[in-house]
């Protein structure tokens, strides 16, 4: 019996021979998979992809790719996938750009030429620079930032264009993101998948796309599997768009959209976001304070270079003098000047102030999250990666992390909506409100339901307060479950009053159907002998014992077309005069607003 480590032996030997095997051969296949302009539908190019043999255990591109990192061949690797995959794409003579992955340190010119080199690979395939976006993977940290920003700059001169890939997912994105300027960044795909129903996530992509557009950079969101999470992308106003729902990879892609997709982008209408909150200017920063040592100006960069190498999760250091903050000191920053030739004997005795950052973003305690984060999005891109000072008074505190305070003002905006209507968790007045604004900007058709309960007030005073608001929990999720939840909206005013948004043109058939369960599932909450009489008895305002029927649902219905309108205050006014009209009607009703509407 071979043992473990004998056999992990033989098995890493395996695996180096069908390794040498592949560059010896050549037995590298390209595969293809398209990115889509979300405005257009058009696909403007191709991330080429690659494959190892199939009947090999290196046939996955991620087990190809450890195997050279551990047999120390992972540029030559890298050098054969660029070649086949530029061949290949040149062969098909596919429309666009193509996406060709090289990994930081293949980017970095560790040899003479290699720019040379990639050059005269595009040309030989038949391409030119201008057709190529070079998207940097990334495997490990990378800390030479210097010499990424010389070889991206090179690069470009040459006539290519850069994108980062896997944004929110790697050691250092967004450092890389701060220092190269990318033409694209590539959002990973965990930020996209189920966006539609992940309030985190969406402000997540919100804020990359801010970002994007102040540094004029093109967003692409990876990983799109479903059309709600398609639509939900397209109306943040992200640019583009790749994964299995456009096209998965393949050795011949397709040169146009699935019919289906295009016809869904060009589609009118809004999609509907996950619940989100009103902003607020209350909280303060200082439940983001973490204590974190000072050192003094007259400290040296060899202490403070070692202070960073005995703790290895510290990325930053304050520099504070007799309690004054003077600035800051970034890991990043230290062990990039200390990697240069002769820098740590020339500044190593000197004081730290040498590589500080004179000019930290601080805040005093008091300072609202709200104030924070409009500071942070105004001030320069580095100070989201090297937090915020926190003072009282001018004193030092201690620090902030810029991922603290997007997560914490997000999580503020989900709380906030969930207490919208903690009864239904459905959004309230001021989502509502919105959704109606999105809708009139896009200059769709829609239809505005007001949902009502009869005879509400009495089944209360009969029945008391806890089995009322089973009642109206019951009616919220009836509403939810017969309307399309990525097209219509289904809000709760309060009380016993909702209202659906509605974009689906079977909106009527959907009206239909909730008043039928309604009717049905309404009848659970009555005793026996109300249910057999069809009502029950109760007191009137004036105290006299009146008979009620068993409680109906009204729904009012006004129809939107583009320009009609302009304010969601115009709709709310318009839909409460059609629900008036509708319990008007006895029991379960459907009123149409024909009066200011033109109905088919």
């Amino acid at each position: 019996m071979v043992p473990a480590a004998g056999q992990e032996r033989t098995e890493a030997v395996q695996l180096g021979e069908h390794l040498h095997a592949i560059l010896a051969g050549r037995q590298l296949s390209a595969l293809f998979q398209p990115i889509v302009q979300m405005q257009s539908g058009e696909i403007i190019g191709y991330e080429g992809l690659i494959r190892g043999p199939s009947d090999s255990p290196l046939h996955s591109p991620m087990r190809l790719f450890e195997a050279a990192r551990v047999h120390g061949l992972t540029q030559e690797v890298e050098f054969l996938c660029r070649r086949v995959v530029l061949e290949r794409f040149a062969e098909l003579e596919l429309p666009g750009k193509l996406f060709l992955n090289v990994s930081p340190e293949c980017l970095l010119p560790q040899r003479d030429g290699q720019q040379r080199e990639m050059l005269e690979m595009v040309r030989c395939a038949g391409l030119q620079p201008g057709q190529l976006i070079i998207e940097i993977t990334e495997n490990q940290p990378t800390y030479d930032y210097e010499q990424m920003r010389d070889a991206v700059l090179h690069y470009r001169q040459l006539g290519f264009q850069i994108a980062i890939d896997d944004l929110g997912e790697g050691f250092s994105s967004l450092r890389l993101w701060s220092e190269l300027r990318p033409d694209y960044v590539k959002v990973d795909m965990h930020f996209i998948q189920g966006i539609n129903n992940d309030p985190v996530k969406l402000q997540f992509v919100r804020s990359i796309q801010e970002i994007a557009e102040k540094s004029h950079t093109l967003v692409i969101a990876e990983g799109i599997e479903q059309q709600a999470e398609l639509l939900v992308l397209r109306d943040l106003g992200i640019g583009f768009a790749q994964g299995y729902h456009l096209g998965r990879p393949h050795a011949i892609p397709a040169k146009a959209l699935p019919a289906e997709v295009a016809k869904a982008l060009s589609r009118n209408g809004v999609s509907v976001y996950p619940q989100r909150s009103p902003e607020t200017n209350t909280a303060s920063i200082l439940k983001l304070l973490h204590k974190v040592a000072a050192v003094p100006p007259t400290m040296n960069n060899n202490d403070v270079y070692d202070i960073f190498l005995a703790d290895p999760k510290l990325l930053i250091i304050p520099v504070v003098d007799d309690g004054v903050p003077l600035g800051l000191i970034s890991r990043f920053e230290m062990i990039d000047h200390f990697a240069r030739p002769y820098q740590r004997e020339l500044y190593g005795k000197k004081s730290c102030k040498q590589f500080m950052d004179s000019k930290p973003l601080i805040a005093d305690k008091s300072t609202s999250l709200q104030e924070l984060s409009f500071r942070m999005v105004e001030s320069d891109a580095h100070h989201l990666f090297n937090g915020f000072i926190i003072t009282d008074q001018g004193r030092y505190l201690g620090m902030g992390t810029g991922h603290d305070l997007m997560r914490e003002i997000t999580q503020m905006q989900i709380n906030a909506a969930r207490y919208a209507n903690p009864l239904t968790q459905l959004p309230g007045n001021v989502p509502i409100n919105e959704h109606i604004d999105r809708l009139l900007e896009s200059g769709t058709r829609f239809w505005v339901c007001y949902c009502d309960l009869d005879h509400f007030k009495p089944f209360n005073d009969v029945y008391g307060y806890r089995r009322g608001d089973d009642v109206i929990q019951m009616a919220g999720r009836i509403l939810s479950s017969h309307s399309d939840r990525d097209r219509d909206f289904v809000g709760h005013i309060g009380g016993d009053d909702f209202m659906i948004l509605f974009q689906s043109e079977d909106w009527e058939e959907r009206c239909r159907a909730i008043l039928d369960e309604f009717a049905a599932c309404v009848q659970e909450f009555y005793s026996n002998e109300d249910r057999e009489r069809g009502g029950y008895i109760s007191e009137d305002r004036q105290g006299k014992k009146v008979f009620y029927a068993l409680m109906s649902l009204s729904l009012g219905v006004i129809k939107v077309e583009p320009h009609q309108y302009y304010s969601h205050h115009q709709i709310a006014t318009s839909a409460s005069e059609a629900k008036k009209q509708a319990k008007k009607i006895h029991g379960n009703s459907l009123f149409l607003d024909r009066r200011n509407s033109v109905w088919p």
